[in-house]
């Protein structure tokens, strides 16, 4: 049973920084290509960041680009989402997910697995 469970979510002010965690189960996390998606009050899932298996490419979402990075260690068998510069406009819950695409996939449908999701909330 594939289980993925994200850490790291709260409280922080505008201008502040989290890093969200993720380590997932059942899974082999070598050859599985993670990411990162959002989804706010009343707003459509949306995609953050992803990662492939060697940690080599990533793709962002144009409204974290610069801001968010991910980066993985297949040693622990996790993935990161180290956030900066946060605004208001993150707040949402932040759900990690893995899937065995050969390409970071930026859609939903690219991935297999979800996390339940960890709560982000920025206050300005």
């Amino acid at each position: 049973q594939v289980q993925l469970v994200e850490s790291g979510g709260g409280l922080v002010q505008a201008g502040g920084s989290l890093r969200l965690s993720c380590t997932p189960s059942g899974l082999t996390f070598s050859i599985a290509t993670m990411g990162w998606f959002r989804q706010a009050p009343g707003k459509e899932r949306e995609f953050v960041a992803g990662i492939s298996q060697d940690g080599i490419r990533t793709n962002y979402g144009d409204s974290v680009k610069g801001r968010f990075a991910i980066s993985r260690d297949n040693t622990k068998n996790a993935v990161y989402l180290q956030m900066s510069n946060l605004s208001p406009e993150d707040t949402a819950v932040y759900y990690c997910a893995a899937g065995y695409s050969r390409t970071v996939s930026v859609t939903s449908g690219g991935y297999a697995y979800w996390g339940q999701g960890t709560q982000v909330t920025v206050s300005s």
